[in-house]
């Protein structure tokens, strides 16, 4: 079982090669194809798309990840020079840097770059730009055939990774890579670190001579690339595999050879048939690469259109499960909620059917320890109050108090000049507030008070206008 599968899809604007690799083995080739489309205005990416999603339906693909190399000449490369040499302010500034450069508008172009060299002076970088409709109709067209790649880089780049990763360099030797696809060529110089190649393209024909074109660019191009480390090895990669190397060989006074595309990408030679360049191969290859090695350092869309396949998609999960925890728990507490209930019902059912019988003995007093010897007592109380010996104490006594009050005040009232202002009458006492014709006055009422078998309790006096006010409680005598 090959685990996960990368498509690698090298794109141009007629033409387009897929790769497919499995994990295992650091690049396991799976399969390839290539489709095209005869040039018409507006609709070539749309029509590329569909045969691409067709061709793997075709070979039952299910990949996870997808990776586009972008043929050179849907961006450009330009030399810049930054004056930062941190990586986080080139980041910063490589817009305005560019725009500087190139004294154009920039805000309809993605940028993608690599530091070439950095000294305290500043770094070179080599900057990449790609219009942003082009990516939206590429994006666009794949995305409607359930393709979304996670990178869109240059073929370029996708190439230099396919050398630096599966071809075999010689040690201690500054190579020079030829990679001529049917209309494109590319210069690749790898150093001895083996990090950060310089790359160059050109035009090539058809069915033009390819030796008579390396003839004449490679001089350039080792001029170019061999200032500080002159070039001492050319590898050849023709897709026509119609360039003689040792005869290039001593043409150009240094070692010559070919790129064994299938010792390379580990597969059968057969297994490039389906694939109308070797070229275009290695470069989907190295596309799908960058998913095993996670670079994806020029990247066009971290600067247009971000990637958010997977994130989508986990928002999406996290929302349904979110979703469906609170649901879960609503059940759950409804469920419990009722369980709760049913178990209450008997005990409160049992509550509303002895609460009224049993209201007595739950909240009432206790019974006397004599009940017969009470009720004796209660009965002779009753006969005195009716008879008028004693006074009530009970609710019942309230008027009888009233009665001797009023004994007492029709006593003195004319004398005193009584004037009452307000009486309270509660079962325990009664509370008088009104006033006399002096002080002296207020206590013969006092006095006429107590000779009717009242006990003033509390008392307040004062004089104020002429008059005695007062204010007291009164209740009758107890009966010793």
């Amino acid at each position: 079982m090959d685990g996960q599968k990368y498509l690698g899809i090298y794109l141009s604007k007629d033409t387009a090669t897929i790769v497919c690799l499995g994990s295992r083995g650091r690049g396991h080739v799976l399969g390839c194809f290539s489709v095209s489309v005869e040039e018409t205005e507006g609709q070539n990416q749309q029509e590329l798309a569909r045969l691409i999603a067709e061709g793997c339906a075709e070979r039952e693909w299910k990949f996870s990840e997808v990776a586009v190399a972008l043929d050179c000449a849907m961006f450009m490369q330009h030399n810049v020079h930054s004056e930062f040499s941190d990586p986080k302010q080139v980041a910063q500034t490589v817009r305005f840097d560019t725009e500087e450069a190139l004294s154009t508008d920039i805000s309809e172009v993605a940028i993608v770059f690599k530091i070439i060299s950095g000294d305290e002076s500043g770094s070179e970088l080599s900057i990449f730009t790609a219009e942003r409709k082009i990516l939206s109709d590429v994006l666009h067209s794949l995305q409607s055939n359930n393709i979304d790649p996670i990178t869109i880089e240059p073929d370029v780049s996708c190439l230099s990774r396919f050398i630096l990763q599966k071809v075999s360099l010689p040690e201690d030797l500054h190579t020079l890579f030829a990679m001529l696809s049917r209309r494109r060529g590319y210069f690749i110089a790898c150093g001895k670190s083996r990090e950060t190649p310089a790359v160059r393209t050109f035009l090539a024909s058809p069915t033009g001579d390819k030796t008579s074109l390396l003839e004449r660019e490679v001089p350039v191009t080792t001029a170019l690339f061999g200032a500080d480390e002159p070039v001492k090895c050319l590898k050849v990669l023709d897709s026509a595999d119609s360039v003689n190397c040792q005869q290039f060989s001593q043409k150009l006074g240094i070692e010559v050879g070919s790129v064994d595309l299938a010792e390379a990408a580990q597969t059968e030679p057969d297994a490039l048939g389906d694939c109308a360049d070797t070229v275009e191969f290695a470069i989907a290859y190295g596309a799908a690469l960058a998913h095993l090695e996670k670079a994806y350092d020029l990247n066009f869309r971290n600067d247009f259109m971000p990637y958010q396949g997977k994130r989508a998609r986990l928002q999406t999960v996290l929302k349904f499960l979110s979703v469906s925890a609170t649901i879960v728990m609503l059940a759950l507490g409804v469920y419990f909620q009722m369980q709760l209930l049913r178990r209450n019902r008997p005990r409160s059912r049992l509550r509303d059917k002895f609460a009224k019988q049993y209201s007595i003995v739950m909240r009432g007093k206790k019974p006397p320890a004599k009940p017969v010897k009470k009720l004796e007592g209660e009965l002779r109380r009753i006969k005195a109050v009716k008879s008028g010996h004693i006074l009530a104490t009970g609710e019942e006594s309230i008027l009888t108090k009233l009665t001797l009050v009023l004994k007492a005040f029709n006593a003195c009232a004319a004398s005193t000049k009584l004037e009452i202002d307000r009486i309270t009458v509660t079962s325990k006492a009664i509370s008088i507030t009104g006033s006399t014709s002096s002080m002296a006055k207020t206590l013969t009422l006092f006095e006429a008070i107590k000779k009717n078998k009242l006990d003033i309790l509390s008392e307040q006096t004062d004089s104020k206008g002429g008059r005695g006010n007062f204010s007291i409680k009164v209740a009758p005598k107890k009966d010793s």
